[in-house]
């Protein structure tokens, strides 16, 4: 079965040479009839940021779009990048939308010894072909006044990528290598015997993936694939593979003023994780989706109708027990209805649900502090109900308020690792000071209310906002460990000076966690460290405030300032790892 999924899977990666740009990259954004679209919605369907063809997207893909557009809230993770741990974040830095460049350069120094470097160079190697590189550095000498051991970090992305541009469809294609080498310096319960203690850890990544979308949605409208390979500093490997085909026919009649979309959804997942230290785990995952719906159109109301038909084979086994197998069917219903009283009420309900998944390589870029053996299991989204009001007040006001509840298997929580070695005298790797975390898992319910808005008040001003509220009661553990029970974030942008000076604001507000913590006790007597777990350990909440300021001296040449964290507040995001204090980065930018 393991060779036939793989097979399954390259065979289909074979027949399309394309992927999809990373949103660092050049994430394309869609041209609609409108003054403005807010910046915080995904729109499914995206247009090329350089013009080749007159007629890109045709009419019928216009109308398509059009019809889909959704204000769907995106999980913007409430830090920046002024953190040790994920020291990039969102760069909030003003982006110039007069005379637009693709090419530029940037160098920027600051305190705690923080260095930036960006580049991005593309152009026109024919008429409909683009090819383009990006290059990103990001590098701090970390906190060397709050922790005796080394708590620096640097990482690296360099990338390259293509947009082909035919008659009948769109490819884009990218592939990038990225590593992030830093410590695992959080250590709260356990002082290393020496300063110089080896804490490394570093993450390599090189991915490959693609993208068509053809311009007629008449049976095919588009094909992705995703693909990466990950390895750290402790043996692990991981292999990623992805390929989704959709199939579709829009905008059929189907009585009067009444049209349709006919889709369907064929999704591969494979990942293959193994593991070189302690219990050595190794976890294969396999999902096949079929996804068909029918969506239903009278004006801007909709309903929608569909399924997804899932198959999941997953092998676990690690060097203390057997392997474990599970094949299982699953079956989710989907259904949503729109009710369009006007452009600035719309009112919506439904219900979802799905299999996730998770991966070594995207828990790493939630918590990067992982331990390199973990069991991944995958989560099911039983059932999600939701209801919410959306609208477009006189395209100055934008607006999406919702909520929802969901029933969850597997639920996929981090927690903290006691020591793996308890002997007094081992010569302890840098992983083992109770410093890492472990995925654990739940079943169980959860509640959330969830706000998106963005606001013109001004041509030359923008303003966001976001909130979510989420509230688990699970099976099993007793305390919910680093989810917050609210999230709050508010961002401006204003330009001046005719477009010469931007400034950015961007603030995040984040209540209290819960974690469990670990006390360790030296006892001289006995050749064995004594530890006490506490499971109800408060990981305190914060408010972290971020500037930015870009004054464009010549058409080609600007000066940039960003400052992050300016309340200068060490939290801690898991426990034992403190952030980066007030930081300031000045630099100088070169666009052409």
């Amino acid at each position: 079965m393991n060779k036939l999924k793989y097979i399954a899977v390259l065979a289909f990666l074979g027949t399309v040479g394309i992927s999809e740009l990373s949103a660092q990259i050049k994430e394309e954004q869609l041209i609609l009839n409108r003054k403005r679209e807010p910046e915080v919605k995904k729109i499914e369907k995206k247009k090329t940021s350089v013009v080749q063809e007159k007629n890109y997207p045709p009419d019928n893909k216009k109308k398509e779009d059009s019809l889909n557009l959704k204000y769907d809230i995106v999980n913007v993770p409430p830090v920046s990048d002024f953190k040790t741990t994920e020291i990039q974040g969102e760069d909030i830095s003003p982006k110039f939308s007069n005379d637009y460049q693709s090419n530029y350069f940037r160098l920027g120094y600051g305190n705690y010894g923080k260095f930036l470097g960006d580049a991005n160079v593309s152009g026109k190697i024919q008429e409909n072909v683009e090819v383009g590189a990006d290059v990103h550095y990001l590098s701090t000498s970390g906190l060397t006044k709050d922790y005796d051991w080394d708590s620096k970090q640097n990482q690296a992305k360099i990338g390259g990528y293509a947009n082909i541009y035919t008659e009948k469809g769109k490819f884009n294609i990218d592939a990038n290598y990225a590593f992030n080498n830093y410590n695992y310096y959080g250590i709260y319960a356990l002082t290393p015997p020496n300063n110089d203690v080896d804490l490394e850890q570093k993450v390599n990544k090189f991915s490959v993936n693609g993208y068509y979308d053809h311009y007629s949605n008449d049976i095919l409208n588009n094909v992705r694939v995703k693909s990466y390979f990950l390895s750290d500093h402790f043996g692990a490997n991981e292999n990623y593979a992805n390929a989704e085909l959709n199939l579709s026919k829009h905008n059929f009649s189907v009585y009067d003023d009444v049209t349709a979309n006919g889709d369907l959804g064929i999704n591969l997942e494979t990942v293959n994780s193994k593991f070189d230290i302690l219990n050595k785990n190794t976890n294969d995952q396999f999902n096949f989706t079929l996804s068909p719906k029918v969506t239903f159109y009278k004006g801007d109301s909709y309903l929608l109708i569909g399924s997804d038909f899932s198959f999941l084979n997953s092998k676990n086994s690690n060097n203390l027990t057997d392997e474990s197998k599970n094949n299982k069917f699953y079956w989710f219903l989907k259904a949503e209805v729109l009710v369009a009283a006007a452009d600035e009420f719309k009112f919506y309900g439904g219900i979802d649900g799905g299999l996730k998944l998770n991966t070594y390589g995207n828990l790493l870029e939630e918590n990067p502090f992982l331990i390199s053996d973990l069991t991944l299991t995958p989560t099911e989204t039983k059932y999600h109900f939701y209801f919410g009001l959306k609208g477009d007040v006189d395209q100055t006001f934008k607006y999406d308020v919702n909520a929802g509840f969901s029933k969850v298997n597997n639920a996929q929580f981090f927690y903290n690792n006691n020591l793996f070695d308890s002997n007094i005298a081992a010569d302890r790797q840098g992983y083992d000071y109770a410093n890492t975390f472990s995925s654990i898992y739940d079943n169980g319910t959860l509640m959330e209310v969830k706000g998106d808005l963005q606001a013109f008040p001004m041509e030359n001003l923008t303003v966001d906002a976001g909130l979510h509220f989420m509230k688990y009661k699970l099976d099993n553990l007793e305390e919910v460990y680093y989810k917050p029970l609210f999230q709050f974030n508010l961002g401006a942008k204003y330009t001046m000076l005719e477009k010469k000076l931007n400034l950015g604001f961007k603030a995040y507000f984040v209540t209290d966690r819960t974690s469990n913590a670990y006390e360790i006790s030296d006892i001289a007597a006995i050749p064995n460290y004594t530890t006490f777990e506490k499971t109800n350990e408060k990981v305190g909440g914060y408010a972290d405030i971020n500037l930015s300021a870009e004054y464009k001296i010549h058409k080609n040449f600007s000066i940039f300032a960003l400052g992050n964290n300016l309340l200068g507040a060490k939290y801690q995001n898991y426990l034992g790892y403190k952030v980066l204090g007030a930081q300031v980065v000045g630099g100088v930018k070169i666009t052409f």
